[in-house]
């Protein structure tokens, strides 16, 4: 009886640990909240030359509340013909990082009367990509990395100024973010020859040349 008196003794003087959380720890643990980012507006915006722009920013949350942000890769001058790859970038404490983009293209007032449009061919693979004018400098370019799989894809591409193009970055529906690099169009060729680089899920890095038919 002792012996048990004894044992229920030490057991009720033994401390129960609390455990207190808090909004930004649980116990000892600290809470980390991650942040996130989503561009306000289109992620790809097209303009004539001399047009207005407006910044629309982006919405970053931390921890369920609106947190700040940064942007990089402008000002967005609209004098200038060029494409402009906006990024918005939202951190935490801890330093961990979120971003989104968006692209803003201006037209030249140059490329007014030149036509891109028809059929190229990938020598490489024998396949076939088609350029449509939509608007003064922008085409609709079928299967832009000649691949055979590629049938059915379509991006926006761009003359913004002269010669040069570019697919400026923008989410596919299929690949997700698309872009191209190192794009070069021969319009003094016999025949026509351009390249780029064509930056999607799957496609690699190489230089893709097409030449028109």
């Amino acid at each position: 009886m002792l012996f048990a008196a004894f044992c229920f003794s030490l057991a009720s003087c033994a401390k129960e640990e609390k455990v207190e959380n808090t909004d930004t720890t649980v116990g000892e643990s600290k809470i980390i909240f991650f942040p996130t980012i989503a561009t306000k507006g289109a992620k790809l915006i097209i303009l004539d030359q001399g047009a207005t722009y407006t910044e629309a920013g982006a919405d970053a949350i931390l921890g369920g509340a609106p947190t700040t942000f940064t942007t990089s890769g402008g000002p967005v001058n609209t004098a200038v013909p060029g494409v402009y790859n906006l990024k918005y970038l939202a951190a935490n404490p801890e330093g961990y990082t979120a971003e989104d983009f968006r692209t803003v293209v201006v037209i030249g007032n140059d490329v007014a009367a030149k036509d891109f449009s028809g059929s190229y061919l990938r020598a490489a693979t024998g396949v076939k990509s088609a350029w449509t004018k939509t608007a003064k400098g922008v085409y609709t370019v079928e299967n832009p990395g000649g691949a055979a799989a590629g049938a059915g894809l379509t991006v926006i591409a761009v003359n913004y100024t002269g010669n040069k193009i570019a697919i400026p970055k923008q989410v596919s529906a299929d690949f997700g973010v698309v872009s191209s690099g190192s794009e070069v169009y021969n319009a003094t060729a016999t025949p026509v020859t351009y390249s780029w680089v064509f930056f999607a899920g799957g496609y690699g890095t190489g230089l893709r040349t097409f030449t028109k038919q």
